[in-house]
C-alpha cells in the first residue's frame, strides 16, 4: 500500500483516456498497435508523490452551488435559508490504499481526508423574504473517508474512466457559526440541514471534482504528448487501439503510433505485439514496432531532415583521419589548397531499418557533392550503406554506435584525374566508413538529443534506461523521477 495514491490514479487514467477507434478484440487490436506503454506498480509511488499538491489545489479551487430551502418550526413558522459561497479550504489527503483488480478496474480507499468548508448562511423566518434576511458566516470542519472504484471502458472511440462508483463517509462534520451568538434552535436547524443536505452537495461536488481534475489532466497530458511527438510537419496519431489491460502488477495501454506527414498517415499492420514481450521489474516500458520507426524515417527523409553540410577547417580536420588508401590528388588539392572546401551529403532514397536481437540494421542510400571553389570541378558520388546501429541514453543524451557491414560507392560523375577511377572509389569507400558514418552518427546524436530536450525529455530524471532490440521491435525500459516543477506549471496554467 502507498500514500496518496488517488492523485496517481487520476494521472494514469488521464494518460489512458484519449483515443479513437477502440477495437473489442484484443488480438485484432494488437495487430494494428504500433506502440505499447506498460506502467508498473512501482511507478505509482513516483507519480502520486508529485500529484498530491495538484489535487489539493484543485479541490481548493472548487466552487459549490448555492442551496436553498425552507423548514417549518413550531412557534417560529417557516424558516427560509440559503447556503452561499461555499468553498473548500485546507484540504489534506490522508492515507490511501489501492488495489489493481485484474480485468476490472481499481479499488481505492482514502481515509482521513480533512477539509474546512466556508460560506455564508442567509436566513429569514416568519414573513421575511430570504433576500433581505440575516446572514451568518460559517465554517464546517470535516473528516471524510473517500472511496472510488473507477472502471475503464471504451466509449465513443476512446478509453474512459467511469467514476460513478464514488462515495464519502463523514466521520466529523462540525458547524461553527460566526461568534456562535445565534439562538440554539437556529444552530440545531442548520446543523440538521448540513447533516441531511450539505453532505449530498459535498459528495456530489467532490465526485464531480474527480472527473474535472481527470479531464484537466487528460487535456494537459494529451496536449503535452502530442507536442512531444510532433515537430514541424511530422506528428503522431497516438490514439488507443483497444481498452487498457489491468493486472495486479501493471496497467498497459495500446497505441496506434501512426506517423502523419503533410496530410498523409502511415498505418501499422501485423505489428506482432505480445504481452509476454514485456516484463515487470522496471517502472516504465515502451514497446515500439519497426512499423512506427520506418514511416517516421520516411517522413524525415521527405521533409529534408537528412542533409548535412561540412566545410572549411571542420572538413579538413575530418579527413585527417588515418586512412589506409592513398589520398587522390584531387582530394588533397581540394582539402588543402582550395581554401573553401565544402561537402554536402543527403539521403537520396528513403532509408529503411529492421530490428533484431543483434541490433537495428539500417539500409541507406546517400549522395554527396564535394565542392572546392570556383576553379575546380565538383565531385559527385552516391553510396549504398548498411549499418548496424545500437542506441543508448545516459546523462540526458542519446548515444549511437554505428558499425557498417556493407558499403558500396556506386557512382562517380567526375572524370578521373591522375589516378584510376578504381583508386578514387576505394578511397571514397574507406572515407565513408571511417569518416562519413561516424560523423553522421555524431550529428544524429546531437540533433536527436536537441529535439528531445526541446520536447522536455531532459526535465525528467530517467534512471538506467535500456534500449533492447528485438525481432521487429524495440523495448525501452527505465525507472524515472517525475519533475515537480512541471506539475507546478500545470497548476499555474489550468487552475489560476
Amino acid at each position: 500500500m502507498t500514500r496518496d495514491v488517488f492523485p496517481w490514479l487520476l494521472l494514469v487514467l488521464s494518460v489512458l483516456r484519449t483515443s479513437r477507434g477502440c477495437l473489442q478484440d484484443p488480438a485484432a487490436a494488437h495487430r494494428v498497435t504500433g506502440a505499447v506503454c506498460r506502467l508498473t506498480h512501482p511507478a505509482a509511488a513516483v507519480l502520486n508523490e508529485k500529484t498530491t499538491k495538484v489535487i489539493e489545489a484543485a479541490f481548493q479551487h472548487a466552487r459549490y452551488p448555492s442551496v436553498t430551502g425552507e423548514k417549518s418550526i413550531l412557534f417560529v413558522g417557516k424558516v427560509q435559508y440559503s447556503l452561499d459561497n461555499l468553498e473548500i479550504h485546507n484540504l489534506t489527503i490522508g492515507q490511501s490504499a489501492f488495489e489493481l483488480l485484474p480485468g476490472e478496474g481499481v479499488a481505492m480507499d482514502i481515509s482521513n481526508v480533512s477539509a474546512t468548508f466556508r460560506g455564508t448562511i442567509r436566513y429569514g423566518y416568519g414573513s421575511w423574504l430570504i433576500n433581505v434576511a440575516h446572514s451568518i458566516d460559517f465554517e464546517i470542519e470535516s473528516h471524510i473517508d473517500l472511496g472510488i472504484n473507477p472502471k475503464l471502458y471504451c466509449g465513443e472511440g476512446k478509453v474512459a474512466a467511469d467514476t460513478s462508483d464514488c462515495y464519502l463517509n463523514f466521520h466529523k462534520l462540525r458547524l461553527h457559526l460566526q461568534g456562535d451568538r445565534e439562538p440554539n434552535w437556529l444552530k440545531r436547524l442548520f446543523t440538521d440541514f448540513i447533516t441531511f443536505t450539505v453532505k449530498l452537495v459535498i459528495k456530489g461536488q467532490i465526485c464531480k471534482e474527480i472527473n474535472k481534475v481527470a479531464n484537466i489532466l487528460a487535456d494537459f497530458i494529451q496536449s503535452t504528448a502530442e507536442q512531444f511527438l510532433s515537430d514541424g510537419n511530422i506528428s503522431f496519431d497516438i490514439g488507443v487501439t483497444t481498452a487498457p489491460v489491468i493486472t495486479a502488477n501493471y496497467i498497459e495501454s495500446y497505441h496506434k503510433g501512426f506517423t502523419r506527414y503533410n496530410n498523409t498517415t502511415a498505418a501499422v499492420r501485423d505489428s506482432g505485439f505480445q504481452p509476454t514481450q514485456l516484463t515487470e521489474h522496471r517502472m516504465l516500458y515502451f514497446w515500439v514496432s519497426d512499423q512506427v520507426f520506418n514511416p517516421l524515417i520516411a517522413a524525415a527523409h521527405k521533409d529534408g531532415r537528412f542533409h548535412l553540410n561540412v566545410s572549411g577547417a571542420e572538413l579538413t580536420e575530418l579527413f585527417k583521419t588515418n586512412l589506409s588508401s592513398a589520398t587522390p590528388e584531387f582530394f588533397r588539392k581540394c582539402l588543402l589548397e582550395s581554401g573553401s572546401p565544402e561537402l554536402s551529403v543527403w539521403s537520396s532514397a528513403v532509408p529503411f531499418l529492421n530490428t533484431s536481437t543483434l541490433g537495428t540494421r539500417l539500409w541507406a542510400e546517400a549522395s554527396g557533392r564535394l565542392s572546392c571553389g570556383n576553379q575546380t570541378p565538383e565531385l559527385f558520388f552516391q553510396t549504398d550503406v548498411v549499418v548496424d546501429v545500437l542506441a543508448s541514453y545516459a546523462d540526458k543524451k542519446l548515444f549511437l554506435q554505428g558499425k557498417p557491414s556493407e558499403i558500396f560507392v556506386i557512382r562517380d560523375d567526375r572524370p578521373s584525374l591522375n589516378q584510376t577511377l578504381v583508386d578514387e572509389l576505394e578511397f571514397l569507400r574507406e572515407a565513408v566508413e571511417k569518416v562519413g558514418i561516424p560523423k553522421v552518427m555524431s550529428v544524429l546524436e546531437v540533433e536527436v538529443t536537441r529535439l528531445l530536450d526541446k520536447q522536455g525529455t531532459n526535465q525528467f530524471d530517467i534512471f538506467n534506461p535500456e534500449v533492447l532490440p528485438q525481432d521487429g521491435f524495440v523495448v525501452i525500459q527505465m525507472d524515472f523521477g517525475f519533475p515537480h516543477h512541471l506539475l507546478v506549471e500545470f497548476l499555474k496554467k489550468t487552475l489560476q
